[in-house]
Order: structure tokens, then sequence, then C-alpha cells
């Protein structure tokens, strides 16, 4: 088949907004120095003006299953208003190969002050700290024990902004101008900050004294979202700024995510272009009772639950893989997926087209979904130790994606807008309920907010392709990698 008008249009659209996004995330860096290095073994980013010197350096933390990628809005907000900026990977996270040891993360901390002071355009005597999650915890800690020297009861850093906090032992003293950020819809983290507030000896606005403390609670966001909202951002450089008695006119709003949908939302139309050129046709033409295939959705994670639950009594499920968490989702999806395939007593056998078409797919996914995430939001290029757990993990979610994809073949747009739903609403069920037995494997929570626009991207597929085995093996490949890239290395 052909490329049509309305396809070849299609297809030029396509490229238009995937050069328009690649240029916005351009723009977004101009005028700022930035640099990718190691030092100790600690994978480090530093972002700073072109031509700065003499400004103030911030070190910025990220929290658990995070990477200094995640962190790169405040960077590039920070940086764009004249301020040094230094982020890197914990121990077990993003780049970083060595596995999590939780009571060294500190020393990941001491290694980017460092590293930091060795810059020539940061001002050693102003400094400032800020963490989301696990990361608040760490940097609220290094504000209350940093002082310039042994001698000196001076503190080393003039500020501390922790989002999404933690814990630490906080004082009306330390750590000096403490602001504490939470997102309205983050729960228990609103309850724990505003008891942080009143042990940091509650509303104080006395920056210059070192004993500012403040509590914002950023409206319609929650524990990831926090990190995109330009709320936050302008917050944390609002007191930073009256911290070190800065005026700034900085125009900068950190849009780099809605480059990065528009780029995603490019490849997609670039598929759907391309698509009919592929020629694939269907497995299955026999036809799979309704109630089969929902009671299938249903029980699947049921079991799967079960199963863990049943697994927890002789393995580490924690840590099972040597990835955190990561692995014993994958057992999930696998048991999920072999009882929906059982239920629904259906199984095409692949051809080697579909074989091929499917990792063809991986790829496109992988380009579509990571090419600019490594500059935005996520470390996508996978560091050796984490690609060898990237297959074992896919392989496990296999089972599952076939499933789904018999259930997508030859239905209709309201029908496939239903699947979406529901497989949205199950898996979100699914892990709750696991939740509930194994709180051990509590980060699994970070999964849930990713499950419906994840698996209305991939039903868009399904719907594109209509061919199980291709959908499956490339989703599952997608999905594995996404897995491997974001939980910690355990040890």
């Amino acid at each position: 088949m052909k490329l049509n008008y309305k396809r070849l249009g299609l297809l030029l659209l396509a490229i238009l907004l995937i050069v328009l996004s690649w240029l916005g995330i351009a723009v977004a860096r101009s005028g700022l120095e930035v640099r990718s290095f190691q030092k100790e073994g600690v994978p480090l980013l530093y972002l700073a003006p072109q031509g700065a010197s003499e400004i103030p350096g911030v070190l910025v933390a990220h929290g658990f299953a995070g990477s200094k990628q995640l962190m790169l809005g405040y960077g590039h907000v920070l940086a764009h208003a004249g301020y040094a900026v230094m982020l890197w990977d914990f121990d077990g996270h993003g780049a970083n190969g060595t596995r999590l040891q939780r009571y060294e993360l500190q020393q990941n901390l001491d290694v980017a002050l460092q590293a930091l002071l060795e810059q020539p355009q940061v001002d050693p005597s102003r400094l400032a700290l800020l963490g989301h999650s696990m990361g608040s915890g760490i940097v609220m800690n290094a504000g209350i024990r940093e002082r310039v020297s042994e001698a000196d009861r001076r503190y080393r850093f003039a500020a501390t902004i922790a989002v999404s906090p933690t814990g630490a032992n906080v004082t009306p003293q330390s750590p000096q101008n403490l602001q504490l950020q939470v997102g309205s819809g983050e729960g228990g983290f609103v309850s724990n900050a505003e008891r942080l507030l009143a042990q940091a000896g509650g509303e104080n606005t006395s920056l210059a004294t070192g004993q500012g403390r403040e509590l914002v609670v950023i409206p319609g966001v929650e524990h990831i979202t926090i990190l995109f909202s330009d709320g936050s951002h302008q917050a944390a450089l609002r007191w930073l700024d009256a911290t070190f008695g800065r005026t700034n006119d900085s125009q900068y709003r950190d849009r780099r995510m809605a480059w990065y949908g528009l780029h995603l939302l490019g490849w997609l139309i670039g598929l759907a272009a391309i698509s009919p050129l592929l020629n694939i046709p269907p497995l299955i033409a026999t036809k799979i009772a309704p109630i089969r295939r929902w009671v299938g959705l249903i029980i699947a994670p049921l079991v799967a639950t079960a199963g863990l639950v049943l697994l927890s009594q002789w393995f580490d499920l924690q840590n099972l893989g040597g990835v955190q968490v990561g692995g014993a989702v994958g057992v999930w999806f696998l048991i999920a997926g072999l009882t929906w395939l059982g239920l629904l007593a259906r199984l095409p056998l692949p051809t080697l087209r579909a074989v091929g078409l499917g990792v063809l797919l991986f790829v496109i996914l992988w380009i579509a979904f990571g090419a600019l995430a490594q500059l935005i939001w996520l470390q996508w290029w996978l560091i050796p130790i984490r690609l060898r757990v990237w297959l074992p993990i896919a392989i496990a979610c296999f089972p599952w994606f076939l499933a789904a994809g018999i259930m997508q073949e030859n239905i209709g747009v309201g029908k496939r807008f239903l699947w979406w739903l529901g497989q949205s609403v199950v898996l979100i069920g699914g892990f709750v309920l696991t939740l509930n037995f194994l709180p051990q494997l509590g980060f699994m929570f970070l999964l849930l907010p990713l499950f419906p626009p994840l698996m209305g991207i991939l039903s868009l597929v399904a719907g594109l392709l209509n061919q199980a085995w291709v959908y499956a093996i490339g989703s599952a490949l997608f999905f594995g990698w996404l897995l491997a890239a974001g939980f910690p290395l355990s040890a």
C-alpha cells in the first residue's frame, strides 16, 4: 500500500512536531552551560549561566526511584535565574551502578558538594540545598550537620528546600532558612510537612538571621507532578532569592514537558501514517465471548496478588532480581498475564514477520518515549547492570500484553476506550490490593499515575496495528525497559 496524500500529510506533520520539540528543548538550554561528568563513581549534571562568576550554588537531590533528570525542572529554572546547580544520581539510581545502601547516600551528597565547590563560577560562601522525598531527608540532614569548619558555629548551607518532605531532626535553629513544599494531593506528606514546620518553630520570616521557616502547599499536584509544577519551581526560586538578597527578572518557565508531549504525539502520528504500509493481518479469527474477556481481566490481578503473597514466604520480593520492587512488578504481571491467557483459552501462533515487526514497534516506542526523556525527566539509557535485568522483566510482562493484544483485535474505537479504562482501573486496583497485603512493596505506588496514560498510548498503538503478537512484543520490551530504567538497583 502506498502513502496517499492524507497519510503523507500526517507524516509531514509528525516530522514537523518532532523537529519543533527538539528545537524547543534546545531553546530551553540556550544561555546555559550544561555538563555531565562523574566523580568518585557518582554521575553528576551541572547547569549554570554561561559566563557567570561568583554566583550561589545549589545542590539538588532526587527521591526514591528518581534520577538527576527528574529534578531538571528546578535545575533549569534556577540556572536561568543565575544559580549554579549540581544534580546527581544516588547509589542504585539512574546511571549510578553502585547498588543502593540507604545509609551511604549522604556520601553521594558529599561528593556532589565537592564537585560543586570545584566549579569556577560558584561562590563557596553562598550555598543551598533542595531535595525531593527521599532526597528531602538527606538535604535536611546535610543542612543540620554541615558547618563551615569544625571550629566554626556557622552552617555551610544558607537555605534548605524540602519538597514532599520525609523526616529529619529539624529545630528552630537548623537547618537554616527551611522551606517545606508539598502537593495538595500528597495525603500523608501534607500532615508530615505540618509536623516538621511545628518542630522547626513554625512560620518565620527572619531569613536574614537564618531562622526563616515556610510551608508552601502547591495546589493540584501529587508526589510526582509537583516536580513539574511551575508553582513549586517559582516558590523555590523566591525562597533562595530572599535568602541571598537577590532580585530576579528571569522570565524562564520550564515548559520542557510540553515539548516532550509534542515529541511523543509526533511519533504516534507518524506511526498512524505508516501503519497501513506494514500490512499486518490479525491472527485471531474466532470470537471470544465478552464475559470470558472481562472475567479474565478482573480475576487475573486477584490471582497475581495471591501469588505474590505466597511467594513472599520464600523470597525477598522487595529486592527480587536485584531491582527494588521492579522484579516483583514483573512477577505480578507474569502471574496475571498467564492467568488471563489461560481463561481466554486462545493462543495464536506468531509468524516471523510478526516477531520482526514487534521488535520494530519497540524501537519506535523506545525513540518516541525515551529519546527526549533522557534530557527531560528519566535516565533512559540503561547502564550495563540494568540491561541485564531488562529482558527478564520484559519476558515476565509479555503474557499480560499478549492477552491485552488479543482482546483489542478487531474492535471499534468505543470498545477500545472501554478496554483502556478497564485495564487502567484493574491495574491500579490490583496494585493497591497487593500493597494492602505486602506493604514492603510500597513504592509500587509510583507506577499508579503512569498506568492510565501509558495504557492509553499502548491501546492506541494496538488499534493502529491490530495484531496481538506485534503489540505484545513491542509493548513488553518497552514496559520492561521502563521498569529497568526506573527502579533502584538493590544490594
